[in-house]
C-alpha cells in the first residue's frame, strides 16, 4: 500500500466512477449544490449522550478506538434493539459509552478475550445475533494489536502516527479490526471508512493533533450516497434502485456496492473543489446529518451486511 493511501483511494474512486455501470456521478450539478450546503457545518463536537467526553487522554483514546472498531453493521441495524428510538449507530455508541462511564475502559488484554455474549450484554442485544460475533472478533483483534504493538496503551496508536492522520489510516489499514479494501476489476479500492473516521474522532476528542486532517476523504457508508442520490448528485440504474427500494440486500464487494461507495466519494471530492477551504470530511459530516431528516429516512437506502460500515 502506498505511503499516501488516500491519494490512491481518490484515484481509484475516480477510475471506478469513470467506468461505472450502475451508478453515475452528475458533475454538472456540483457547483449549484455547493450553495445548498450550510456555510457553518453542524457542531463537530462529540455527542455527550452517546460519546465519552470527559476522561484522561488514554481513556478517550480507548473509547474512540473501541467504538470505531465496531462502527459497522448498518446492514443489520433494522434488526437491532434500538435505545429509545435512536439509530443503530447511536444505540451501539451509547452502550459503549455507558460501559466506560460505569465500569471504565476495557483493557487491551480484556478486549483480546471479549466474547460475543459479553459485548451483547454491554449493548443490550441478543448474544446470538450475528453482529455480536463480528463485534467480538474485531475487538479481539484490536486488543491484541494494542497489547502487542503499543504495550497495552491506546494513546500509543495516534502517537505512533506522529501527527499525521494519513499515517494513522495507513497503520490501521493493516489491522483486521479496521480492514476495508474492495477490488473492482482488479483495481484496489481502499475505502478504509472506519480507519479514517477514527482519525477524525481522535482529533475532535482532543486526543490527537493531526497536521493533515484535510487529506481525509468521506467515510464511505450507505447514508451519504443515499443523500447524494436523493439530492440529484448521483443517479442509480433503475434496476439497482428498484432492488434497494424493495429492501433487497446489496452484496458487499459487488460491482453495484463498490460503485455506490466510490461514486459518492468522488462526487464529494468534486463538491469540495467548488468551495475553497472545504474539506471532504466536513462535507461528509454535513451530509450525514442531513440524512437524519425525515424525508431521507422515508426512502430506503442500500443495505449491505459487512464489517466495512
Amino acid at each position: 500500500m502506498s505511503a499516501d493511501v488516500l491519494t490512491g483511494l481518490r484515484a481509484a474512486c475516480a477510475q471506478v466512477a469513470n467506468q461505472a455501470q450502475f451508478v453515475r456521478v452528475e458533475p454538472e450539478r456540483t457547483a449549484a449544490y455547493v450553495g445548498t450546503l450550510p456555510v457553518d457545518p453542524p457542531s463537530l463536537d462529540p455527542d455527550p449522550g452517546a460519546h465519552l467526553t470527559k476522561g484522561t487522554r488514554e481513556e478517550l483514546a480507548a473509547f474512540w478506538l473501541t467504538l470505531d472498531a465496531i462502527n459497522f453493521g448498518s446492514g443489520w441495524f433494522p434488526t437491532l434493539r434500538k435505545r429509545g428510538g435512536r439509530s443503530g449507530y447511536f444505540t451501539i455508541a451509547t452502550g459503549v459509552k455507558d460501559r466506560f462511564a460505569n465500569d471504565g475502559p476495557w483493557t487491551a488484554a480484556e478486549l483480546a478475550q471479549l466474547t460475543a455474549s459479553e459485548i451483547a450484554n454491554t449493548l443490550g442485544q441478543n448474544p446470538d445475533h450475528e453482529l455480536m460475533a463480528l463485534f467480538a472478533r474485531s475487538l479481539n483483534d484490536l486488543g491484541r494489536r494494542i497489547d502487542a504493538e503499543h504495550g497495552g496503551k491506546f494513546a500509543g496508536v495516534p502517537d505512533a502516527a506522529e501527527s499525521s492522520a494519513v499515517a494513522l489510516v495507513d497503520r490501521l489499514a493493516g489491522w483486521a479490526s479496521f480492514a476495508d479494501t474492495s477490488r473492482y476489476d482488479g483495481l484496489e479500492v481502499p475505502f478504509l471508512k472506519r480507519a479514517q473516521i477514527t482519525a477524525a474522532d481522535l482529533a475532535r476528542a482532543g486526543v490527537a493533533a493531526f497536521r493533515d486532517l484535510d487529506r481525509l476523504t468521506i467515510f464511505a457508508d450507505n447514508l451519504v450516497p443515499h443523500v447524494l442520490r436523493m439530492d440529484g448528485l448521483l443517479s442509480y440504474d433503475p434496476s439497482l434502485l428498484d432492488r434497494i427500494e424493495r429492501g433487497e440486500l446489496i452484496e458487499h464487494d459487488s460491482r453495484e456496492e463498490i460503485e455506490i461507495r466510490a461514486c459518492a466519494l468522488h462526487a464529494v471530492e468534486l463538491i469540495a473543489a467548488e468551495r475553497p477551504g472545504a474539506t471532504e470530511a466536513v462535507i461528509d459530516y454535513v451530509l450525514w446529518h442531513r440524512g437524519q431528516e425525515s424525508r431521507y429516512k422515508a426512502s430506503p437506502r442500500h443495505r449491505s451486511r459487512c464489517t466495512a460500515y
